[in-house]
């Protein structure tokens, strides 16, 4: 079934305060959308009524779900909330997009997969998330399925933008270690914020089938190689080693293979690191 919207029209982004939200706003604006921006501060998705009346209010073409609890290895002891979050929360979401016909974009996860796979994850391999935070991600999934036909599910992967936490400026922070050993045993694919916003601004300009696509960097690489990447193109000399998961035991289950296959929706991720790099503020 292909989407039946106009060019333009509004959009609602949840958790517009976020690392993706601060990229994804912007860029929809500079893309002809009308954008209603809402965090936690006037939109609690996991309050049924408020989430309801919010998208009732606005009536929005389409609504861009980046809320949810990220923590990976936190949700391991707040199962609860990151359920309550990622999983109720996104059901309220879909349910009042369907009650207003509005068109959902979810933002889902690598995590989803449980890495035993040797060839990149399509969008319809069997799912088996490994911890908490995939499993409610998942189920966040099941229910844009369940209660939206009119959406997108884009899962992403190791993602870093300018405006959050990232692996990129932790690896820049540790740079001064006498001896820093990075995970070599996982293997995924990073990805920009900014390239995923492309690659969602996409999805509804072009009218695109509903249903899951896989938005995460081109090629692939381990946690190593990534901070490798970075050490090289920051041009700084780091006494940086490689390690196995045993060795950097964490609460949270990671799958060591979490390459998705993006069908060339965003660019290799080495050309984004370069570009984000450059952009960088001091």
């Amino acid at each position: 079934m292909s989407a039946d919207f106009s060019e333009f029209g509004t959009v609602l982004v949840t958790g517009a305060n976020g690392m993706l939200g601060q990229d994804l706003c912007p860029m929809l604006e500079d893309s002809g959308y009308e954008v209603i921006e809402t965090d936690i501060d006037n939109l609690d998705i996991t309050n049924e009524i408020q989430t309801r009346n919010v998208i009732s209010d606005v009536k929005p073409d389409y609504v861009i779900h980046c809320a949810a609890y990220t923590n990976v290895d936190k949700a391991e002891e707040e199962q609860e909330k990151a359920e309550l979050i990622n999983a109720k929360g996104t059901e309220n979401i879909a349910k009042a997009c369907n009650a207003n016909n509005s068109c959902l974009v979810y933002i889902s996860t690598d995590y989803v997969f449980d890495g035993t796979k040797n060839s990149p994850y399509e969008p319809d391999d069997m799912t088996n998330p490994l911890g908490v935070y995939g499993l409610t991600k998942f189920h966040g999934e099941q229910a844009v399925q369940k209660y939206c036909p009119k959406h997108y599910i884009t899962r992403t992967s190791w993602l870093y933008g300018h405006h959050g936490k990232n692996f990129v400026e932790t690896m820049i922070s540790l740079a001064d270690k006498p001896e820093l050993k990075v995970v070599n045993d996982q293997v995924g694919c990073p990805t920009w914020t900014v390239d995923l916003s492309d690659a969602i601004i996409s999805l509804i300009d072009e009218n695109a089938d509903y249903g899951i696509y896989h938005t995460c960097g081109g090629g692939n690489t381990s946690w190593y190689g990534f901070a490798k990447e970075i050490f090289d193109q920051m041009h700084m000399d780091v006494n940086l080693f490689p390690c196995t998961t045993e060795e950097y035991p964490r609460p949270a289950k990671r799958p060591k293979y979490s390459i998705m296959d993006n069908q060339g929706c965003l660019r290799d991720w080495k050309l984004a690191l370069k570009e984000y790099i450059e952009l960088r503020v001091e």
